[in-house]
């Protein structure tokens, strides 16, 4: 059997950071790791091939090569898989489809002959056998949730690295809380279910053998939903594997705000190589926190716990939205104020929308409120319900807490109160690659010279110089993201 492995094409996003990775010669942030796991599920002896829309393009060859096409993909990349599964269908190649989008919306894909729906770790051996027998059906679904210890190591070999910024892998799936906006639960659960530490030993060992040397990103929604287990288990290993290996890689990951009530836990976390870690802040407002279900972000300061991850030494990126029903009009000025005074250099600030199934879009659709089905895109100036704000009202301030966090003084004013707060963990080691040099002359020809922002660059720079020299590759990384969100969201100097 000869496989072709397919991953759709991601569109510009907040979070594809494609200007960004222009500055480090790269295509794309991550590569498919459940793409790359189903390929390791799949029996040893059929013939398979990758291709990443995302760094190359598919040609009508690849396709009629292979006897099956498997397709992965997320919400945000549906244009991009029906458009694959079309040339699929025209060229008469059989299509196996599986991951969130499908899982999702399968009646969005009536043309697909097999759906491999939910957890892979259940549902692909049951098509695999039946395709054995020859008797495959078009639909598997379960509604039990995977043993993720089964998992394999991903396919690390199906990929060229080099056309990447960082790798991958999981550790757990399921979130223990409830945001009435989050499809985690919906796809996953409320029961953190873990790999072992061995398995995250393994995975580690197999992306070092393959010479992989700087960030890795945990994909886990919420890494920190099992404390107990990441604490005296996990990070513990990890730590003691990353000190024998001199630090090879710098990891982040995605965590509630939980995490800063646990001081072991923050210094648990650098020690074992974390940097950074994304978190769900949502919005300043405490009716509209209740109103979704995020009762853990009502408890204490925000902004006191923000800085204090900072100063653990772990930077925050911020999830934030608008649109909640609670939401008054001096949501934008708040939120703004909020971004900049936190020190969130990275905030992702989104519209309100209901993803199918989630207890928000059952309540909205009760209402006669759901207008269409989500892009995946929250940045993207769509919503996919009436909201109760006025929308045009709606639209104009959130493009004007864009305007006011991601102009260029606010931006760089806002990297400078991160890096005054932030602690570096001196015994990580920066490994100095030919992309980090590329960044930093790139970043000085680019933004260093550029008429509007390149005052604002070479303050940050000699500020960063005389105060904290050891976090120049910071402000250089930091500067260059700006070039990206301020492009991304059409800012002008």
């Amino acid at each position: 059997m000869k496989v072709l492995l397919v991953y759709p094409k991601h569109p510009d996003t907040f979070w594809s950071f494609s200007y960004a990775l222009r500055f480090i010669g790269k295509k794309a942030s991550y590569p498919p790791m459940g793409l790359l796991t189903i390929a390791a599920m799949l029996p040893r002896e059929w013939k398979l091939k990758l291709i990443d829309l995302n760094v190359s393009s598919l040609k009508n060859e690849d396709i009629l090569w292979a006897d099956y096409v498997f397709i992965s993909a997320m919400s945000v990349q549906e244009s991009s898989a029906k458009k694959i599964i079309a040339r699929c269908i025209k060229l008469k190649r059989k299509v196996v489809a599986g991951g969130p989008l499908f899982t999702a919306l399968p009646h969005h894909f009536p043309e697909v002959q097999h759906l491999v729906l939910n957890e892979a770790e259940i549902t692909l051996p049951q098509f695999l056998q039946d395709l054995n027998l020859g008797c495959p059906e078009a639909v598997y679904q379960t509604s039990q949730w995977a043993d993720i210890t089964d998992s394999p190591v991903p396919l690390w070999n199906l990929i060229n690295k080099k056309y990447y910024a960082a790798m991958c892998l999981q550790y757990s799936r399921g979130c223990p809380h409830d945001c009435d906006f989050c499809d985690v639960t919906v796809l996953y659960g409320r029961k953190s279910r873990t790999k072992s530490v061995d398995n995250i030993l393994e995975e580690l060992q197999v992306l070092y053998e393959h010479k992989w040397r700087g960030p890795v990103f945990f994909v886990d929604d919420n890494f920190i939903g099992n404390k107990k287990k990441i604490k005296y288990e996990l990070l513990p290993a990890i730590a003691q594997w990353m000190k024998k290996r001199r630090y090879p890689f710098g990891f982040l990951t995605q965590a509630t705000i939980t995490l800063a009530n646990d001081d072991d836990l923050m210094d648990l976390m650098v020690e074992a190589g974390f940097n950074t870690v994304f978190v769900g802040i949502e919005t300043p407002d405490k009716k509209s926190l209740i109103e979704c279900g995020k009762y853990h972000n009502t408890r204490g300061s925000l902004i006191d716990n923000i800085k204090k991850l900072h100063a653990s030494g772990l930077q925050v990126l911020g999830g934030f939205i608008v649109g909640f029903d609670s939401d008054k009009k001096d949501i934008f000025a708040r939120m703004s104020e909020f971004i900049n005074e936190s020190g969130i250099v990275t905030s992702m600030v989104g519209l309100l929308n209901a993803p199918h199934g989630t207890k928000l879009y059952k309540r909205l659709i009760k209402e006669n409120r759901i207008i269409k089905e989500m892009t995946g895109n929250n940045t993207d100036f769509s919503i996919n319900f009436l909201p109760k704000m006025d929308y045009k009202e709606l639209i104009e301030g959130y493009k004007k807490i864009l305007k006011d966090i991601y102009n260029p003084e606010a931006y760089y004013n806002r990297v400078r109160t991160f890096l005054r707060n932030y602690r570096t963990a001196h015994k990580i080691r920066i490994n100095i690659s030919i992309a980090n040099i590329r960044a930093m002359i790139m970043s000085t020809y680019k933004l260093g010279m550029k008429k509007g922002i390149r005052k604002h660059y070479w303050k940050l720079m000699i500020w960063t110089l005389f105060r904290r020299p050891a976090l120049i590759p910071h402000a250089i990384t930091l500067a260059i993201y700006g070039t990206h969100f301020s492009k991304h969201f059409q800012i002008t100097a």
